[in-house]
C-alpha cells in the first residue's frame, strides 16, 4: 500500500467540477496475488507438495495469475482441483503473445547441472546468484536433476545451457 500511495501522490493533479484538485488515476487499493507460470499451478495437485488449507488460503484470499506453458493446460488444473474449481472467479489467466518457456524451474535446473544461463538472465540476476552461491552442487537448493556436470559451475558464457556441456 505505500508504494500504491507515494505512486498516486507522485501522478499530475488535474482541476476537478468544484475546482479541487483531483488526481487524474483511480485510487484502488493495490492487490497481491501469486504469479506463477503453469506448471506451478499443476503442483498444486502432487500429493504431499501442498496443504489443501494453503491452497485455499492463496486463491480464496490473495487469487492468482497464471502465465501459460507449453506442455501444459491451466484450464484442465483448475476443474481437476475441487479447491481451484471452487475459486475459479480468483485465477487469471495471462495468455502470452509470444510464448517464454524460460520459467525459474529451468533456471535453477540449468544452474544445477553446470550450465550456463548468461543469455537468459540480466547480469545483475547472474550475480547475485553466483555471490549467493545458490543452485549449484554446493547450495542448500538442489534441483530435481540427478545428473550433476562435474567440473561445470554455470557461469560459462556459452549462448544457452543446452550448448554448454
Amino acid at each position: 500500500r505505500h508504494h500504491h500511495s507515494e505512486l498516486l501522490r507522485s501522478l499530475p493533479r488535474r482541476e476537478g467540477p468544484d475546482h479541487s484538485r483531483a488526481r487524474t488515476a483511480p485510487t484502488a487499493v493495490p492487490e497481491l496475488k501469486l504469479l506463477c507460470g503453469a506448471d506451478v499451478l499443476k503442483t498444486f495437485q502432487t500429493p504431499n507438495l501442498w496443504k489443501d488449507a494453503h491452497i485455499q488460503e492463496i486463491v480464496e484470499k490473495f487469487g492468482v495469475v497464471c502465465v501459460s506453458r507449453t506442455g501444459h493446460n491451466p484450464k484442465e488444473y483448475i476443474s481437476g482441483s475441487p479447491i481451484l474449481h471452487r475459486y475459479r472467479h480468483n485465477i487469471h489467466l495471462a495468455r502470452e503473445p509470444v510464448q517464454n518457456e524460460l520459467s525459474s524451474t529451468y533456471v535453477r535446473q540449468a544452474l544445477s547441472q553446470g550450465h550456463s544461463v548468461k543469455y537468459l538472465l540480466p547480469d545483475a540476476v547472474i550475480t547475485y546468484i553466483r555471490d549467493h552461491n545458490l543452485y549449484t552442487r554446493d547450495s542448500s537448493w538442489k534441483g530435481s536433476s540427478t545428473q550433476r556436470s562435474e567440473g561445470k559451475t554455470g557461469w560459462e558464457e556459452s549462448a544457452s545451457p543446452q550448448n554448454s556441456s
